[in-house]
């Protein structure tokens, strides 16, 4: 198919909002020209939202998805930078197949399945900004971040119900805690977020924890009996995009709704500790982060016996950088 573009970013979630900004750059400068993206099940879920988006498609086996997309793109950019990735570019016959030098891939071997490569770059680049760059091979040179996100009311809809059970009054400030996170040396201690909502505690003022999955639901629950917060019902990924796009402000570790909510504009304070928020943090200027440099800093490990960097740092710390976003606002 003539001129028609697959973009390859199976996952994480925060990982497929940082494309997002090259995705808008691509369609301003191919507006009339068939974009797909593969992806993971639960990136489908983000990916539904996007404007300007032909095609999702689902990646679940690496047979069948080949079948549905060999011979139909004439270029392929690889966004993700793994084998897997840049192996699905290949068996898609693409003519032009895009990805970033070795140097800058997860699996360098990854290269190989390039025949474009952008040349060696900086690996201390915003995220966001590095994949903008892998579009200079294709003359775009322009660095306009913009999201093209727009939240289905009906979702909207789904959430305010939600939250109305949870006792919620529209006119006071929806604040959200986010316990959770993908890897274990990203997450705050669930003591230092009780510290935090009772220090946030007041009349004109809604707490609520968000949480994803089992560990962290027994975790919630426990914050939740403590602090009187009430417990918020499960949420699929749309519904949490949903009640995120409700908030006054969000505070979380470095996952998928810190990423989101900065995305669309929602004040985000960032809890920073393996990972280099100058890197993979909130790239807006009214956005806050709370982050100790060590000796040990941007190690990007999932596991650590210390977790020094995150545990050095204290409720005061966050309650100060929510208290200055609030008055901002």
């Amino acid at each position: 198919m003539t001129n028609s573009f697959l973009i390859v970013r199976l996952s994480s979630l925060g990982d497929i909002i940082h494309t997002l900004p090259a995705f808008s750059l691509l369609r301003d400068n191919f507006p009339d020209t068939k974009i797909s993206w593969i992806v993971n099940g639960k990136g489908k879920e983000i990916l539904k939202f996007v404007n300007g988006l032909d095609e999702i498609i689902k990646f679940d086996n690496i047979f069948r998805t080949i079948k549905k997309i060999k011979n139909n793109y004439e270029y392929t950019i690889d966004f993700q930078g793994l084998l897997k990735s840049g192996l699905i570019s290949y068996l898609s016959k693409a003519k032009i197949r895009i990805g970033f030098h070795k140097k800058n891939l997860k699996e360098p071997l990854a290269s190989l399945f390039y025949n474009y490569q952008l040349p060696e770059i900086q690996e201390n680049l915003h995220v966001i900004r590095k994949n903008i760059k892998l579009l200079n091979l294709l003359n775009i040179n322009e660095e306009k971040i913009e999201f093209p996100i727009e939240i289905s009311q009906d979702f909207i809809y789904s959430v305010e119900r939600k939250l109305m059970s949870c006792g919620y009054d529209f006119k006071k400030k929806l604040i959200l805690l986010n316990i959770g996170a993908g890897w274990e040396t990203k997450r705050w201690d669930i003591r230092n977020f009780i510290k935090l909502a009772k220090m946030l505690k007041r009349d004109d003022r809604f707490i609520l924890y968000l949480w994803g999955n089992s560990i962290e639901e027994k975790l919630a629950l426990e914050a939740c009996k403590e602090t009187g917060i009430p417990m918020l019902p499960f949420l699929t990924i749309s519904e949490l995009m949903g009640l995120i796009s409700r908030a006054t402000i969000l505070v979380s570790g470095d996952s998928f709704p810190l990423h989101f909510a900065s995305a669309i504009l929602i004040p985000v304070v960032g809890i920073f500790g393996p990972t280099d928020p100058e890197r993979n943090g909130p790239i807006r200027s009214h956005d806050e982060i709370v982050f100790h440099k060590l000796t040990c800093s941007f190690c990007y490990k999932r596991k650590c016996d210390s977790m020094e960097c995150i545990k050095k740092i204290s409720p005061n710390e966050v309650y100060e950088k929510v208290i200055k976003i609030l008055n901002g606002n």
